[in-house]
């Protein structure tokens, strides 16, 4: 059998999908980043209606190509929080009108095989988007986001993908120096805001597209 890892995530991934599904979430399956263009850019956004989108923090949604792909879309209104050249001040109040868009974008820290949401923001947007705000969220997810429960992903994000990120954004943080979450009081912490999504409500509201490729941090 050829790319034998490849056809073992995917059986994986469609019985988390069948989780998710049970606790009212729309999940999507993509063999690739490419096949997630497809589904986003061809299914989730036309049959949604939207006419404003915007994005958190996301390094998959930049991985996949779809930052730039989306950004080009005719017809719709993009508030655009990665912007460059804006003021602080702009920025926050960017990502404050993000909340109220049709449609909002991003990624995940963790995803549950039980079938949950984990993730840790610095300033809030992200997980504030996800649970209420926006009409319509969609996740990406590649497969190295998958963990068994709660304590493992509480554990990923803090060990794993808030380093990284500190690492990547160049903050003044102890987890930058060791590696490690030290539960620091560094004014440049980017863990503040947790947020755990056990089910989507309505139902459909929240859809998640998982991509059989490790993608993001």
């Amino acid at each position: 059998m050829d790319k034998p890892i490849d056809h073992y995530s995917l059986k994986r991934l469609s019985g988390i999908k069948s989780t998710l599904e049970a606790n009212h979430f729309e999940v999507h399956l993509a063999e690739s980043a490419q096949d997630a263009g497809v589904i986003l850019l061809e299914q989730i956004i036309p049959r949604s209606g939207a006419r404003s989108v915007s994005w958190g923090g996301s390094m998959t949604f930049v991985h996949t190509g779809l930052y730039d792909r989306v950004r080009q879309l005719p017809a719709l209104e993009i508030l655009d929080t990665y912007g460059k050249g804006l003021s602080p001040e702009e920025m926050l109040e960017l990502r404050r009108k993000s909340l109220l868009v049709d449609l909002f974008i991003t990624g995940t820290n963790a995803l549950t095989e039980t079938g949950k949401l984990v993730n840790l923001d610095m300033i809030g947007n992200r997980v504030a988007a996800i649970t209420f705000g926006p009409k319509s969220v969609v996740i990406l997810a590649g497969r190295n986001k998958i963990v068994p429960d709660i304590e493992e992903a509480t554990f990923r994000v803090r060990n794993y993908a808030a380093p990284v990120n500190a690492m990547r954004l160049d903050k003044k943080t102890p987890c930058v120096e060791t590696g490690f979450c030290q539960d620091c009081g560094s004014p440049e912490r980017i863990c503040n805001s947790w947020s755990i999504v056990e089910k989507s409500f309505p139902e459909g509201r929240i859809k998640i597209i998982l991509i059989n490729e490790d993608l993001g941090f």
